[in-house]
């Protein structure tokens, strides 16, 4: 068993009988990698489970009919450590709490407390047969954040090791905190020529009146002069929606310039963008006028590269931060299902707070998180429940919950998306497919035409959100992250009275403080400058 702390609280992990790392050489494919006979016979015997192709690391899963499950991972470790172009192969560990596999690379994340200078936190990082692998200016979040280092320990040392070294540095009194990069899979907020969510419309036959009134919201700003970043994996920049509108594009997983999707699956942040700032060629953001920062994160959750895309985001000057990912869901119909616990890394935990506190000159860019589609407690989210976010809920197409949708005390407002039919939970079908927006363009999108109406989910919601914000603050630059707060709180719509429970403040579990009216939020801003 290894264990491991994050804001004091302890985490345990153990070694898996049933999940295998492989790395490949130069980032290979795993398929090329292997030549031997016998190395591709047990390859036949795996499953992919999770990959990180930009790594070379695939995670793969001893097949359900297979017997003898340890055996063949042990067999897995001992052919693949023999052939040329494979640069590991080992076990993975293992959540036992959810059984879901975690991996650890050969990084440390170490901060040191104030008054530390760098000669005494290099000296005990070397003393612990650490490397320093960043420090002060070598990535964005070291820029930014103070007494924070990447160390490495030697590859191939074992997770023995590396769990030893990082608790000996968390005991150590110079240290504010210190835990292992650990990347667990992230997962989309996503559930699923009419774009009911902004404008009253008439869909199959049928009136759909549960918009956020944005067209009044239009008559004084369409978010000109505010930038929105999408962190995601990926948005598809020679799309006709975003022509003339990119800022600052990034791909904080592989460094580069070009934050298009790599893989046939990755059309998830064309559609979110859509949402938030499409310019309405044929489909309209929320904010179409608002500039767009697109920043390719493919890394899953607490990677370092996690930090490093926020950085980006504070250093290049984004307004409104919006992300539509997290830790995976529950099932939405087992209501037994709560979901499993994540905690949020403290480096990621660290760059946000820098984003809401520096960013904007000062008065704070807003970072938003969908809330979930797991029908479950956002407060086991540790990104989507951090305080220093906005958690956003999704509706549906009459003004009720939708039936996916995550729910708790953190959970700040909502706003229109996808449903689905449930007769377990007498939930009725929806009046529409989902909500139009941008798609990857060609065969690799969701559909082939370049636009889909059938996109959802809490992580279409917060885009959405996002671009209300993005009005707001064209409307009225000066306001701060509290302000923006406060007029989104004052003027949402209370929807599904009583049944939303809206507590003595104002506020429902399932709703937060209601569903977004950008026309009264817009108002509210311009009231304010005045």
């Amino acid at each position: 068993m290894f264990t491991y702390e994050i804001d004091g609280k302890k985490h345990e992990l153990e070694y898996s009988n049933k999940f295998v790392v492989i790395r490949t050489k130069g980032n290979k494919a795993l398929n090329t990698s292997v030549k031997n006979k016998s190395s591709k016979a047990l390859l036949d015997k795996l499953e992919p489970f999770d990959e990180y192709p930009h790594k070379g690391v695939y995670i793969m899963k001893v097949q359900e009919e297979a017997s003898r499950a340890i055996t063949v991972r042990n067999d897995v470790r001992e052919k693949l450590n023999k052939e040329d172009k494979i640069r590991f192969a080992g076990r993975a560990l293992e959540d036992p709490k959810t059984g879901r596999p975690v991996i650890y690379t050969e990084n440390v994340v170490v901060k040191f407390k104030s008054g530390i200078g760098a000669e005494e936190a290099e000296k005990l990082l070397k003393s612990k047969k650490l490397t320093v692998g960043a420090k002060k200016g070598d990535m964005n979040f070291t820029s930014l954040l103070d007494n924070v280092y990447v160390a490495k320990i030697a590859e191939g040392s074992g997770a023995e090791l590396l769990f030893d070294t990082v608790n000996e540095l968390s005991a150590n009194k110079s240290v504010e905190y210190a835990y292992p990069e650990l990347i667990t899979k992230r997962k989309f907020k996503t559930v699923n020529p009419l774009q009911w969510h902004l404008i009253p419309a008439t869909i199959n036959g049928s009136p759909v009146k549960a918009n956020i009134d944005v067209e009044k919201a239009w008559k004084t700003t369409r978010g000109k002069n505010v930038v929105i970043a999408i962190i995601d994996d990926g948005v598809d920049n020679s799309h006709p929606e975003f022509k003339d509108k990119i800022v600052h594009p990034y791909d904080a997983s592989l460094r580069t310039s070009n934050p298009n999707p790599k893989y046939k699956e990755d059309n998830h942040g064309t559609a979110c963008a859509g949402v938030a700032c499409a310019a309405g060629v044929k489909a309209s953001g929320v904010a179409p006028e608002s500039t767009l920062m697109p920043i390719r994160l493919s890394s899953n959750l607490g990677s370092i590269e996690e930090a490093e895309a926020f950085a980006w985001a504070i250093n290049n000057g984004a307004d409104v931060i919006s992300c539509s990912w997290g830790p995976p869901d529950g099932a939405w119909w087992d209501q037994v299902d709560d979901g499993d616990e994540f905690p949020l890394p403290p480096l990621t935990r660290d760059i946000i707070r820098k984003a809401v506190t520096t960013g904007r000159q000062g008065k704070g860019a807003v970072v938003l998180f969908a809330a979930g589609n797991g029908n479950e407690n956002i407060e086991n989210d540790g990104y989507s429940s951090n305080d220093d976010v906005i958690a956003v809920a999704a509706c549906n197409d009459t003004n009720k919950r939708s039936v996916y949708s995550d729910y708790g005390k953190s959970v700040f407002c909502c706003f229109p998306s996808n449903d689905f039919e449930y007769l377990d939970f007498n939930h009725p079908a929806p009046l529409t497919k989902g909500i139009y927006t941008t798609d990857r363009r060609g065969a690799k999108g969701y559909k082939r035409t370049n636009y889909t109406d059938e996109f959802g989910g809490t992580s279409s919601a917060t885009p959405g959100v996002a671009g209300v914000v993005a009005l707001m603050i064209s409307a009225n630059p000066n306001l701060t992250i509290a302000q923006i707060k406060k007029i989104l709180k004052d003027s949402c719509s209370k929807i599904d009275k009583p049944k939303g429970q809206y507590d003595a403040k104002g506020h429902s579990i399932f709703y937060g403080y209601g569903k977004i009216n950008a026309a009264k939020a817009v108002q509210g801003a311009k009231k304010l400058k005045k």
